[in-house]
């Protein structure tokens, strides 16, 4: 399983503005500094915003903030603002998809697997990832 790479630039985006502050930052800096298409970057936003992970204003003193504390977004939330809730695998989400359904053994290890992957993500939030990053170099 692999993230998308408009999830991990979401997520590029989203820690750049959480170490950022209150700090208004224009679209075309955050593309630049992660290295992120500015047309692929738009749309990433747009999307964020929806989600309601993040505010844009327009003009000349336009930019991107954060709609929250970076303490209160987490990992999961901006993964999942891109690609959907996570499924590692049909069967997972609903019962019975699965020909196999009752008798299979890989379904518990599927859910269990994911439980475990859902739980760290959403434990993870933003402004952990920060105070992490500062403390290893």
């Amino acid at each position: 399983m692999q993230i998308t790479r408009q999830a991990d630039y979401a997520v590029r985006a989203i820690l750049h503005l959480a170490r950022n502050g209150d700090t208004r930052t224009a679209t075309s800096t955050i593309a630049e500094e992660q290295k992120i298409p500015p047309s692929f970057l738009a749309k990433i936003i747009s999307q964020l915003s929806i989600a309601g992970l993040l505010h844009t204003s327009r003009g000349a003193r336009g930019g991107v903030t954060l709609a929250r504390e970076p303490k209160d977004i987490s990992l999961l939330e901006v993964i999942e603002a891109i690609d959907g809730p996570i499924q590692l695998n049909e069967c997972v989400g609903e019962a019975g998809l699965c020909s196999f359904d009752d008798n299979c053994p890989l379904r518990p290890v599927w859910c269990e697997a994911q439980e475990q992957l859902v739980g760290r993500l959403k434990g993870t939030n933003f402004a952990d990832m920060i105070a992490t990053g500062q403390s290893s170099s």
